[in-house]
């Protein structure tokens, strides 16, 4: 469920008409619902209850301050891959406690930053990246708490690009090795176990590989509690999905991955975390464009968007579907028109659907991408040196600017000439 929908024959963000941001703001410009963030996070915050448990945004699907802020202000921890997210983290007021730190590549400058400023764990991928955390805690003079994020060989049956618990993929330690990392833990300096972290991949629509994985880390938990070790937290990451479009499968409710977490993980006495972030903010956000021109090709019709593959990426890097619907309702039984929906980048790669029937469009008028709220902007560029989409919060009938658009200005002051050009 999400909070746009159309009112009086245009879409709307809860109370707000988007023709109305447009006309303030300009196009192309992504738009988030406070409801539907909210409403997210609820969801996971009821499934795991009465269990125990940290509810961790995944920082990297949506970074913006006022949506970290947003979540902060009901209780969320955050995950963060970099030292840059771990500065959006505190800046937003997210105490260190409530922040995990994962990602493969951690360097000894973003440990001190974490370890300087607070943090609740260290999910380790590596054995070389556990011994530089021993090293930098010892340096300090403090203790590193840390889990290590271990590969169970699950195959989510997701995305090639983002799949993650397979035995090929980069991240984490080979789930046989464990015991004996563990043991190298407990005698590194610095160092303090405090867990088991696992995460398959993003965008899964099925429990069993969720299941399949969670059941070699409650035999691994009981395995290490029986070597000795202090095992309070179990880390499962993120990656449950969204519903892109209506033929899709839908993927399991939070509800219901609450329920098989219990089943699976429940008797263990530790305390859960889990880190979602498409799932939260998702649906809770639309990408709203203009039709520069409607062009006739050979044998096909290109709708020619304002919005490109720099402000959008996903369906040029993943194949990926969204929902592209007028801003203007169209009337009940409208005959439906077949574009190929692109944007005005010089790639032919710049394209967000082909073939995709849509209510009849002109030249001027709007539409909006639909669950465009994750790994949206976070991954826009400026190429073609188009500047970055601006970022509107809707809140009830009130909307704000959470980050502007850059004026070309800014853009171009960015770059140094040397003295010899």
């Amino acid at each position: 469920m999400d909070h746009f929908i159309y009112r009086g024959g245009a879409l709307h963000a809860e109370d707000v008409p988007l023709t109305e941001i447009a006309a303030q703001v300009g196009t192309p410009f992504y738009c988030y619902s406070t409801a539907t963030l909210e409403r997210h996070f609820r969801l996971f915050e009821e499934a795991l209850s009465p269990l125990p448990h940290l509810v961790c945004y995944s920082v990297k699907s949506n970074s913006n301050l006022a949506i970290l802020k947003t979540l902060a202000a009901l209780g969320a921890g955050m995950d963060v891959v970099s030292g840059g997210e771990y500065r959006r983290a505190r800046a937003a007021g997210v105490p260190g406690e409530r922040i995990v730190f994962s990602g493969v590549g951690k360097t000894r400058e973003e440990m001190c930053l974490a370890l300087e400023g607070g943090i609740r764990q260290f999910n380790v991928e590596s054995v070389p990246e556990m011994q530089a955390l021993s090293q930098v805690a010892q340096a300090m003079g403090v203790v590193a708490p840390m889990t290590l994020r271990v590969n169970p060989d699950v195959d989510a049956r997701t995305h090639e690009k983002i799949a993650t618990g397979r035995r090929e993929d980069k991240f984490g330690v080979p789930i046989e090795r464990a015991r004996e990392i563990y043991a190298e833990a407990a005698r590194l300096p610095g160092l303090r176990v405090v867990g088991v972290d696992v995460h398959i991949g993003s965008q899964l629509t099925e429990l069993a590989p969720f299941e399949a994985a969670f059941s070699k880390v409650a035999e691994l938990t009981r395995a290490l509690r029986a070597d000795g070790h202090t095992i309070e937290r179990l880390d499962l990451g993120g990656g449950l999905g969204i519903p892109y479009a209506a033929s899709n499968e839908v993927p399991p409710l939070p509800t219901e991955y609450g329920t098989m977490i219990k089943r699976v993980l429940g008797d263990l006495g530790c305390e859960i975390e889990i880190e979602p972030g498409r799932l939260i903010s998702g649906n809770a956000g639309v990408l709203v464009a203009s039709v520069i021109y409607v062009k006739e090709g050979e044998g096909r019709k290109f709708l020619i968007l304002d919005a490109a593959m720099n402000d959008l990426v996903r369906p040029a890097m993943y194949n990926a579907w969204h929902d592209i619907v007028p801003i203007a309702e169209p009337a009940p039984g409208a005959v439906r028109d077949v574009f190929d929906v692109v944007g005005p980048v010089c790639e032919t790669g710049d394209t967000f659907a082909r073939g995709r029937p849509l209510a009849p469009l002109a030249e001027g008028d709007l539409v909006a991408f639909r669950s465009a709220g994750a790994y949206g902007a976070v991954m826009a560029s400026e190429y073609n040196t188009r500047p970055l989409v601006p970022e509107v919060l809707v809140k009830g009938d009130h909307f704000a600017v959470i980050r502007a658009r850059p004026t070309f200005d800014e853009i171009l002051a960015r770059d140094t000439i040397p003295p010899w050009v």
